[in-house]
C-alpha cells in the first residue's frame, strides 16, 4: 500500500532527483498541485507504460504524432516513421556526426572551464540534427535561441509562455516545409523531404501532422541531446577511472551500456504522461477514469528496489531495468539516433584530449522540474 503524499505538493523550482528520492521511499504515488497522479516508482511506472488499453497516451490538447496515438492507428504511424531510425537508414550519417563532433571538441579551450551543456552539448545537437534532417546550417543560432527560450519557458511552468516559444518552433518547421513543397521535384534529397513523400492510410501526411513528427523528432531531442551530453562528460570527467576504461579500446556496445548506466542514475528525460481509459488500482491506490498519470523516469530508474543503491554504476546488472528511453509499445523511437549520437560525441571528445577534469570554477548548476540534468556543467578539456 502506497501513502499518497499531499495534493499540493509542486515540483517546480526542484531538481528532480533530489525531490523524488526524498519522496520515493514513503510516497510512491501522489497528487501534484496539477491534480496530476504522479507514479515514482519502477513497477507501477513499468505497468502503465506497458498498458496503452488502459492508460491512454492521448493527453495533450495538441496533436501529438506518434506520441499521442493509440492501438492501430499508433502502430501504423510507428511502421512508417520506425524505418529512418534503422541501423541501415542512420548508417550514412555517421562520418557527418563525427566530423561535426570531432570539429567541436578540436576547437574547445584547453585547460579551462567550459560549459559541457550549452558550449558543446547544444552545439553538437543543432549540428547533427539539422545535419540528418537536412536543414540548413544557417539555422544554427536561431535553433540555439530557441533551445534557451523553451528550457525558460518551461521551468516556469506558464501554459502560455510555453505555447509561444512552441508556436515559434512550428512556424520554423512549417518554413522548412513549404520550402520543399513549392520546389517540387528540385527539393533537397533530404529526411525531411523524404517524410513529406511518406503516406499513412493511402494518403500523405498533413501539414500538421508533418510538423507534429519533425517538433518530436526535433524540438525535444535539441534539448534532450544537450542535456545527455552535459551529464556524460560531466561524469566522465568526474570518474577518471570509467573515462581511462573507455580510451582502453572500449566496444561500441560497452560505450553504449557506460553511456545508457550513467544516464540512469541522472536521467534528463524526466516524465511523460498517460490518462485513465478506467478506474485502475496501482499499489493499492485508486485512480479514476478520466486521470492524468505522470510516469517520472528519472525516479524509476532510481528506485533502490531494483536498483539497489540508486548512484551505484552497473551497467551489466541494471541493463534490464534501465528505462531512459521508456518501455512498452511507445518507448522512445529516436533511441537508435541518440545513442549514436552519444557514443559519437563521447568518442570524440574522448580521442580529442588527453583527459577531461571537473572545473572547480564555476561550480555545476541542476536544472530544475520539469526539466533533469544541468542547467550548465562545466568541465576542463586537456
Amino acid at each position: 500500500m502506497s501513502e499518497l503524499f499531499p495534493t499540493d505538493w509542486s515540483p517546480v523550482g526542484r531538481e528532480p532527483r533530489a525531490y523524488t528520492d526524498a519522496l520515493r521511499a514513503d510516497h510512491g504515488i501522489g497528487r501534484n498541485d496539477r491534480g496530476e497522479w504522479v507514479l515514482l516508482r519502477h513497477a507501477d511506472v513499468v505497468t502503465v507504460a506497458t498498458d496503452p488499453e488502459r492508460f491512454s497516451s492521448d493527453v495533450s490538447r495538441f496533436l501529438q504524432v506518434p506520441n499521442g496515438l493509440n492501438g492501430e492507428r499508433h502502430r501504423a504511424v510507428r511502421g512508417v516513421l520506425d524505418r529512418y531510425f534503422t541501423a541501415e537508414a542512420l548508417a550514412p550519417f555517421e562520418p557527418a556526426f563525427r566530423a561535426i563532433a570531432r570539429d567541436l571538441f578540436m576547437s574547445v579551450p584547453r585547460g579551462v572551464a567550459h560549459d559541457a551543456v550549452n558550449g558543446v552539448g547544444a552545439r553538437f545537437a543543432v549540428r547533427a540534427q539539422s545535419a540528418w534532417l537536412g536543414w540548413p546550417t544557417d539555422l544554427e543560432w536561431t535553433l540555439l535561441g530557441w533551445m534557451a527560450d523553451n528550457h525558460d519557458a518551461t521551468r516556469t511552468g506558464d501554459p502560455a509562455r510555453t505555447a509561444e516559444v512552441a508556436d515559434r518552433f512550428d512556424d520554423i518547421i512549417r518554413g522548412l516545409v513549404v520550402v520543399r513543397r513549392d520546389a517540387g521535384d528540385a527539393a533537397p534529397r533530404d529526411i525531411t523531404t523524404s517524410l513529406l513523400a511518406d503516406e499513412i492510410d493511402g494518403r500523405g501526411f498533413t501539414d500538421d501532422e508533418l510538423v507534429s513528427i519533425l517538433r518530436n523528432w526535433t524540438g525535444g531531442d535539441l534539448g534532450s541531446i544537450a542535456l545527455c551530453v552535459g551529464v556524460v562528460l560531466h561524469h566522465l570527467a568526474g570518474h577518471p577511472d570509467l573515462q581511462q576504461r573507455l580510451r582502453d579500446g572500449a566496444s561500441e556496445r560497452e560505450t553504449d551500456a557506460v553511456i545508457d548506466e550513467i544516464l540512469r542514475i541522472d536521467d534528463p528525460f524526466v516524465s511523460n504522461r498517460r490518462r485513465t481509459t478506467c478506474p485502475v488500482t496501482l499499489s493499492g491506490v485508486q485512480i479514476p477514469e478520466g486521470a492524468t498519470v505522470k510516469l517520472h523516469w528519472t525516479s524509476a530508474n532510481r528506485d533502490a528496489e531494483v536498483f539497489g543503491d540508486p548512484d551505484a554504476f552497473d551497467p551489466t546488472r541494471h541493463a534490464a531495468d534501465n528505462i531512459v528511453y521508456g518501455v512498452g509499445p511507445h518507448v522512445c523511437p529516436g533511441r537508435p539516433l541518440a545513442t549514436l549520437e552519444l557514443r559519437i560525441a563521447v568518442e570524440e571528445a574522448l580521442a580529442a584530449t588527453t583527459a577531461l577534469r571537473l572545473a572547480g570554477d564555476p561550480p555545476p548548476e541542476r536544472e530544475v522540474a520539469p526539466v533533469g540534468g544541468f542547467r550548465s556543467a562545466h568541465v576542463e578539456f586537456l
